[in-house]
């Protein structure tokens, strides 16, 4: 759907985006996370056409961003980080404004806008002033206005940058639906928006990217090992060293509490190796009593902090 290949874009000396490569599917839900000033912004202007790129490529679809930078802005809907809406305006005369600019034609204008008022939740502000509105609901507005031609690719910029936990619940379901038909490009420093919204992530650091897979992956590709967690009761620590440290797969156990007949473990193991059968195995084989039993993965924040430490 999307190809992005060497991107780069020079502000005189200084580098905000170097050699960016990046393939998006069609369907999919790409979020750009990175640290403030890592490239996001600029790289999803380039993307846009808001912004020439210094070096690289941009196809979308069968259209390139030097050639057909005008047809690809006929398929993507953008809203940057502060939405450019005219706040004197009501919510329905600034849509209808925005659909004529777009092209949308008279006939389908109405039924789009109470389409997107249903999709967005401004049915009930449809007739208020944009200026009177809280910084939640004009972020529906504006994503209503990057939605207005249908299109088939949406950026979004930090589309929950300012809100309330409730209003960023409200967004994220938004866009959760939205993703159900569409392509979606969202920046964002929120982990917690990365992990619960995307289908994959992309962790940018000092305009490269770093990292690009699922979140789930991430956790457990980053320092090559997993982490399993056991407790036991009526077990001896020295023969719970003896009996599980040497199950094929497991590279280092540590106690990391024994106290009140219990035991509690913690085993590293090499990432290729699953060693949970053999272990469950070992442990019913003998008189302890299995009390908690589970694998730890990282967090994406550890994952973020560690992709984008400076050095």
């Amino acid at each position: 759907m999307i190809r992005v290949e060497s991107l780069t874009k020079y502000y005189h000396a200084f580098c905000a985006v170097d050699h960016i490569t990046l393939d998006v599917r069609q369907g999919e839900i790409l979020g750009l996370l990175g640290p403030n000033g890592a490239g996001k912004t600029t790289t999803l202007r380039m993307l846009t056409g808001f912004l020439k790129p210094t070096s690289g490529s941009i196809r979308v679809k069968e259209y390139t961003i030097d050639e057909q930078a005008l047809e690809i802005k006929n398929i993507l809907g953008y809203l940057p980080e502060s939405a450019p809406l005219y706040h004197d305006m009501l919510v329905y005369d600034y849509l209808r404004f925005v659909a004529d600019i777009r092209g949308v034609g008279a006939a389908r204008t109405r039924a789009r806008i109470g389409e997107l008022g249903d999709l967005c939740s401004i049915n009930e502000v449809m007739h208020q002033p944009i200026g009177e509105l809280s910084k939640g609901y004009k972020q529906r507005v504006g994503l209503a206005h990057a939605m207005l031609n249908d299109p088939e690719v949406l950026v979004l910029d930090e589309p929950t940058s300012g809100l309330d936990p409730n209003q960023i619940v409200e967004i994220r379901e938004i866009i959760r639906r939205i993703g159900r038909e569409k392509t979606i490009i969202f920046s964002t420093h929120i982990l917690s928006e990365a992990e619960a919204t995307c289908d994959r992530v992309a962790i940018i650091h000092r305009g490269k990217i770093v990292a690009d897979s699922s979140t789930a992956r991430l956790k457990e590709t980053l320092g090559g090992r997993s982490r399993i967690l056991i407790t036991l009761a009526q077990a001896d620590a020295a023969a719970a060293q003896r009996e599980l440290a040497t199950v094929a797969g497991v590279t280092g156990l540590a106690v990391l509490e024994q106290t009140d007949g219990h035991l509690r473990l913690q085993l590293d193991c090499a990432l290729a190796a699953d060693p949970r059968p053999e272990l469950y195995r070992r442990i019913k084989q003998t008189s302890w009593e299995l009390l908690d039993f589970h694998q730890d993965t990282q967090t994406l924040e550890a994952v973020f902090r560690e992709l984008t430490k400076e050095s």
